[in-house]
């Protein structure tokens, strides 16, 4: 199952402009709010130098690139957590993600209607992170009040329950859930309401072409308050992309020199999401087909080979590992064989960023 990245903001800052960029899939992109109202779906790849450098050395017969699953959510209104807008559907679409990339309004344009008819891009953030804050805080108090019916007594209830008070005290201040001081306990009990304010999140500055080159006020504002909260901003022109998406390599390259940058917003979001979500990538290579897999950090080599079927996994007997920046630097598999660097790994093996595995499995 691919991990998703849910793309949200007020209506009318760019989401569903950038959303296209991203995933050349055709998105409702209007100036008048919630001209999204269904989530748009669509797969990104992940520009990995790394599979380039592979198809050099092995020459398959087909590539297949990393990929990110990226929706596009509905806009968001002051009061949605009240139902005001398309409030209800935009959380519980916003529930279903893995993360968060929220656009933030950082250009001027009188021909494109503000929701909040101002122009405030630390306001426009504080908007929908209230929204958030408020949907969880909601759902804490009634899990609160259940607990109170069923605690009788029950030691493991009354620990829960201290659990959940804590986190509705760090949320009535006005605080999302993820910036909580919970241990590994406490996340897990926490987890079982999925809260919306607990998702790793990025800002996506939406800037004008001019803004590209050097960050305006309001950008300066949203990194400001960015940073206090430890967060990263990746400014995009939701515009450019959308020009640079239609073009071959060689254009979109020269494009880039005009504007004076070193490379697309969009490559900076995904492996911005990629990382959010705490994922690495390993290699499988060979004749037919170089692939790279996603996987969370931490995994095993059996969890590894059950991304590419259940069935290696449940029989799995041992991996055959050696590491990309080996076949880089020697130029074969042979090459890495006779160095010693080619190795094999059982199933407590922890798979590094940049392996590249073969999977011994019984049938």
């Amino acid at each position: 199952m691919s991990l998703e990245v849910g793309i949200v903001g007020l209506p009318n800052v760019g989401k569903s402009t950038l959303f296209s960029a991203l995933t050349k899939v055709e998105a409702d992109a209007e100036n008048y709010p919630f001209c999204t109202i269904e989530p748009n779906y669509g797969i990104v790849k992940l520009n990995d130098s790394r599979v380039t450098r592979l198809a050099e050395i092995i020459n398959p017969e087909r590539v297949v690139p990393a990929t990110l699953k990226v929706v596009d959510i509905a806009g968001l209104v002051k009061g949605a957590s009240k139902g005001e807008g398309l409030g209800n559907q935009f959380l519980s679409n916003i529930r279903e993600v893995d993360a968060i990339a929220h656009v933030v309004r950082c250009f001027e344009d009188n021909g494109v209607a503000h929701v909040e008819n101002n122009h405030d891009p630390v306001g426009d953030v504080i908007v929908v992170q209230t929204e958030l804050i408020l949907s969880d805080l909601e759902q804490v108090e009634r899990k609160i009040d259940k607990l109170h019916k069923q605690i009788k007594g029950d030691r493991d209830l009354a620990e829960e329950l201290s659990v959940f008070e804590k986190i509705r005290n760090h949320l009535g201040e006005g605080n999302p859930a993820i910036s909580a001081d919970l241990d590994t306990d406490e996340k897990l009990i926490i987890g079982e309401l999925n809260l919306l304010s607990m998702k790793p999140y990025i800002y996506i500055a939406n800037v004008s072409e001019d803004q590209l080159k050097e960050a305006s006020d309001s950008e300066k504002q949203l990194r400001k308050f960015a940073f206090q909260e430890g967060v990263e901003v990746i400014p995009i022109c939701a515009k450019v992309e959308s020009e640079l998406s239609d073009m071959d390599e060689e254009e979109s390259d020269y494009f880039m020199e005009e504007l004076g940058i070193d490379g697309t917003g969009i490559d900076q979001l995904t492996n911005s999401g990629y990382r959010m979500l705490e994922q690495i990538t390993y290699f499988t290579a060979g004749k037919n087909e170089v692939r790279a897999w996603e996987i969370r950090k931490g995994a095993t080599a059996p969890e590894a080979a059950g991304k590419i079927h259940t069935d290696f996994e449940k029989g799995f007997i041992r991996a055959e590992v050696f590491h990309f920046d080996d076949i880089d630097r020697l130029g074969s598999e042979s090459s890495v064989k006779e160095a010693g660097r080619w190795r094999l790994e059982g199933r407590d093996y922890v798979v590094n960023d940049g392996d590249i595995m073969h999977f011994r499995f019984n049938n």
